[in-house]
């Protein structure tokens, strides 16, 4: 204790530090915390100043006047949502995702008086977090129950075989168009993106029949395919068979029709020269026609009755021998 400084000795063992002073240093620290604040990267932050709508912000670091004065609300603009009926998905984060009776709300009526049960989805996002916080009360809630109303809509409109099978396309299409219209003018600030379809069945006490139905409705499209395949083969089969057989007589038609109008064109010539000079054509004519034919004739015996011997002819170069009377 020699040591100490002689500047230090006169100072009281320690300083006196008012309560007012802590209060005000904790204040500062506290207000200091409560002034800066994160908006994730896919959503906006909506700042209220005791209450009333003042700005939005983005994503992001930000400050705020601290004790309650200014609070903020996250929206996720930028995640897409969903909401899920008559099922429920594990592992969910939206609390309006599912409902708290599934197996009623997938209950339905089609317009044929069957029942079905349908499980469906609707996606979306929030477009516009002024409108979605402060126009309606429980804007998730009643997104519900405007895809429920629109979907109930539409199934009573067809039976249950079209919303089981070739239907389902044109409802999904149908409830995501009415379901558009219904949110735009609620003034929800969603925008819905898709309507899906997943199960649709009918009730489990006639699921045994309705499946054999269906059985029995494949068997006959399985059927009327195979007599439309034999169809397809052999109907074009008999038309090519058909149309060849009928070229084929075109053309024998037309190869007959010029053969007799050669042969016309040919006897119209001749006949002309005839008629010009009928001995020398007719010794022509009996000349070509005899240098036709006796190259063609093998050995010949010519008997005649006023001679009392035989006239042998030689035969024809390249003729078989033979004997004609």
């Amino acid at each position: 204790m020699n040591d100490v400084n002689p500047l230090f000795k006169n100072l009281p063992d320690s300083l006196p530090i008012s309560p007012l002073a802590v209060l005000i240093l904790i204040t500062v620290l506290v207000g200091a915390s409560m002034s800066f604040y994160t908006i994730p990267a896919e959503s906006e932050g909506i700042v209220l100043r005791f209450g009333e709508y003042i700005e939005k912000v983005p994503s992001g670091l930000h400050a705020k006047l601290p004790f309650g004065v200014d609070s903020v609300i996250t929206v996720p603009t930028q995640r897409q949502q969903k909401l899920e009926f008559g099922f429920a998905t594990a592992g969910f984060t939206n609390p309006d995702q599912i409902s708290d009776e599934p197996a009623l709300e997938k209950s339905m009526v089609t317009g044929d008086l069957n029942s079905a049960l349908v499980e469906w989805i609707v996606q979306y996002r929030i477009t516009d977090p002024e409108k979605y916080l402060f126009v309606v009360r429980d804007p998730g809630v009643t997104l519900r129950d405007i895809s429920e109303a629109v979907m109930r809509e539409v199934v009573g409109d067809r039976t249950v075989d079209e919303i089981i099978t070739i239907g389902r396309q044109e409802i999904e299409e149908t409830v995501l168009a009415r379901a558009r219209l219904l949110a735009e003018r609620y003034q929800l600030g969603v925008s819905i993106n898709q309507v899906q379809l997943k199960n649709v069945n009918p009730p489990e006490p006639v699921q045994p029949s309705f499946n054999e139905v269906n059985r029995a409705q494949q068997d006959r499209e399985n059927v009327i395919n195979l007599a439309n395949g034999e169809y397809n083969k052999a109907v074009p089969r008999a038309r090519g068979e058909a149309d060849q057989k009928v070229r084929a007589a075109e053309g024998y038609r037309f190869k007959r029709i010029n053969e007799a109008e050669g042969d016309v064109t040919a006897f119209n010539q001749v006949l002309e020269q005839y008629l010009k000079a009928p001995e020398v054509t007719r010794t022509r004519i009996y000349l070509e026609t005899m240098g036709e034919v006796l190259p063609q004739a093998s050995q010949q015996i010519i008997v005649d009755d006023t001679v009392q011997q035989i006239l042998p002819m030689l035969p024809f170069p390249g003729q078989a021998a033979g004997v004609v009377k």
